[in-house]
């Protein structure tokens, strides 16, 4: 149990804060979460516009556009400004192959997002980040929450901050998966997504701030330890993003968006609105291998 006051800065130390002269950001909380208006995301981002969402989306790591109302292609067009898009097997497929579609109407595959975790941390090259529209909102309930994993681990002791430099964790699909496709379909794809090696803590490779890198749902143990003291330290570790002080909560309303930097955070879907109806649509941006 840690009580009293916590380091929270938004920004990596020496970094630069500008004025934005194309958009207007408002924060959220103290280190995370921003709402950018004065910027038409069904356009065209010329590179000013693009370079200001960007450097709003790496200080405040999750940003978020009210109203949007993006059409799929639309969506792609504005997450394509930032790399190629990437395919996800394993989820429902939406209007293209890149976008994923989370139904949770009636007589929907059921999957569940209620756990804290990073996008697709058991690819050699993880997600940059991701770009959610909702499609229909419940009445009632139904937030989306994202944990600043800098300010998680700007907060550790010194103690557990040296017993995990240099440290390495396995990250593997199955875990994340098994739980609502069973063994047999998750065995399809073991040869595309095999088990792979992750730094413990991460380095920003833009801000160059280091980040907790673990994560509940991809993370099964860290490399060269006995796994019962693995099994503490990454419990310890992923409890860190429970923390409310590293957190935002966003209330959706059909046709917003939020772009998420999927490097620097990990997110929870809150799963209250059942059986009214939640559909969401997805477009994720390859990214790099960590380090």
């Amino acid at each position: 149990m840690y009580e009293g006051t916590r380091v929270l800065s938004p920004f990596p130390e020496g970094w630069e804060e500008r004025p934005y002269s194309r958009i207007e950001v408002t924060p959220l909380s103290r280190v995370i979460g921003a709402e950018i208006r004065g910027a038409d995301l069904s356009e065209p981002l010329d590179e000013e516009l693009r370079e200001e969402i960007n450097r709003a989306l790496l200080e405040w790591k999750v940003v978020f556009f009210r109203g949007a109302h993006l059409t799929p292609e639309q969506q792609r067009a504005f997450a394509r400004n930032w790399g190629e898009l990437e395919t996800n097997p394993l989820l429902a497929r939406g209007s293209a192959d890149d976008v994923v579609r989370f139904d949770k109407s009636a007589g929907s595959v059921p999957t569940f997002e209620n756990v804290w975790h990073t996008d697709v941390t058991f690819r050699e090259r993880p997600a940059l980040g991701a770009v959610l529209q909702l499609r229909e909102v419940p009445p009632v309930g139904g937030d989306t929450m994202w944990a600043d994993m800098a300010a998680a681990y700007d907060n550790l002791s010194d103690e557990v901050k040296e017993r995990i430099e240099g440290a390495v964790a396995v990250h593997d699909f199955i875990p994340g998966f098994v739980r609502f496709y069973g063994p047999e379909k998750v065995a399809e794809h073991q040869d595309e997504f095999p088990p792979v090696e992750h730094p413990v803590v991460r380095t920003h490779p833009e801000t160059g701030r280091k980040m907790l890198f673990v994560n509940t749902s991809f993370t099964t143990h860290i490399k060269g330890m006995d796994r019962a003291e693995s099994d503490r330290l990454l419990a310890y570790l992923t409890r860190q993003a429970h923390t409310p002080e590293y957190q935002v909560r966003f209330h959706w309303q059909a046709g917003d968006i939020a772009f998420w930097d999927n490097r620097a955070t990990q997110h929870y879907a809150v799963a209250d609105y059942a059986p009214q109806p939640r559909v969401a649509e997805r477009v994720a941006i390859a990214g790099d291998r960590p380090f």
